[in-house]
C-alpha cells in the first residue's frame, strides 16, 4: 500500500530551487520560478514506495520526449506519463529529467510547487544568461517555509508495514523498527513480513551501516523452514 500523503508531501525548503523567468526588459528583474532536482524526486520513490516498487520507461511522442512512471500497486503497475521538449543545456539529459518530474507530478510529487506564488525578485548577470541575486534568497526561502506549514510533511521515520492488513506503524528509531520486524518475521510469514518491509530496512542499513548486519540476519530469517 503507498501512502499518497508521503509521496505527495511537500520538500524541505533546503531541497528546492529557483530559476529566472520572465524578465523585465532591462533584464534587472525576473519571476522567480521553483523547481526540485530529478534526484529529490526518485529519493522520494524510494522512500516511499520502495526502489524495487517504481520504474519509468522513456518512449518518443511526436518529436518528444516522455517519460511513463510506473509503481506497483499491490499486484499492478499503474502508469502515468508526461513529456518535455529538449532543453537549452545538455539537451537529451535536460529533457529525460524534465519528462521525468514532469511524470512525477502526474503522481502528485511536487505538485504544489505549480500553485507557489513565482515572486518578481533582483536578478544579475551570469554569463550569457541571468541568474536570481543572492540577496533574495532570504525571502524565496520564507515563502517555502510558509508554504511547508500549511500541508504535512513526509513522516521521518521508519514505517513498518503489516502485509495482510496495509496497516503502518512508524518508528522514530532504526532500532525500534528493526525489533518490530523481528517480532513480526517469527511470529507470522517471514517472507511476506520481510518483502514488504525490505526497502525500509536495506535504506536504514544504508544509512547506518552498523545497523547492516542484523538486516542481514533479518533477511536469512526467510530462508529457514516455517
Amino acid at each position: 500500500m503507498i501512502d499518497i500523503k508521503a509521496l505527495t508531501a511537500p520538500f524541505p525548503p533546503d531541497r528546492v530551487s529557483w530559476r529566472v523567468g520572465s524578465t523585465t526588459a532591462d533584464r534587472k528583474r525576473g519571476m522567480a520560478l521553483a523547481y526540485i532536482d530529478a534526484r529529490d524526486v526518485m529519493d522520494r520513490l524510494d522512500e516511499v514506495c520502495g526502489p524495487e516498487n517504481w520504474q519509468c520507461r522513456y518512449p518518443h511522442a511526436n518529436g518528444k520526449t516522455v517519460c511513463e512512471l510506473g509503481i506497483r500497486i499491490g499486484d499492478e503497475w499503474i502508469w502515468k506519463a508526461d513529456g518535455a521538449g529538449d532543453t537549452d543545456f545538455e539537451a537529451e539529459k535536460g529533457a529525460l529529467s524534465d519528462a521525468f518530474k514532469r511524470a512525477a507530478v502526474r503522481w502528485g510529487i511536487g505538485r504544489y510547487l505549480y500553485d507557489l506564488e513565482a515572486p518578481w525578485v533582483d536578478i544579475e548577470a551570469s554569463g550569457r544568461s541571468v541568474r536570481i541575486a543572492a540577496h533574495e534568497t532570504a525571502k524565496l526561502q520564507d515563502l517555502l517555509t510558509r508554504r511547508m506549514k500549511r500541508a504535512p510533511t513526509a513522516p521521518r521515520g521508519f514505517q513498518l508495514i503489516d502485509p495482510d492488513t496495509g496497516d503502518a506503524v512508524m518508528y522514530d528509531r532504526g532500532g525500534a523498527f528493526l525489533d518490530a520486524l523481528e517480532s513480526a518475521m517469527r511470529a507470522g510469514n517471514a517472507a511476506e513480513w520481510w518483502t514488504t518491509n525490505a526497502a525500509t530496512a536495506r535504506r536504514l542499513a544504508e544509512r547506518f551501516p552498523q545497523a547492516a548486519k542484523r538486516v542481514e540476519e533479518l533477511e536469512q530469517l526467510t530462508l529457514q523452514p516455517a
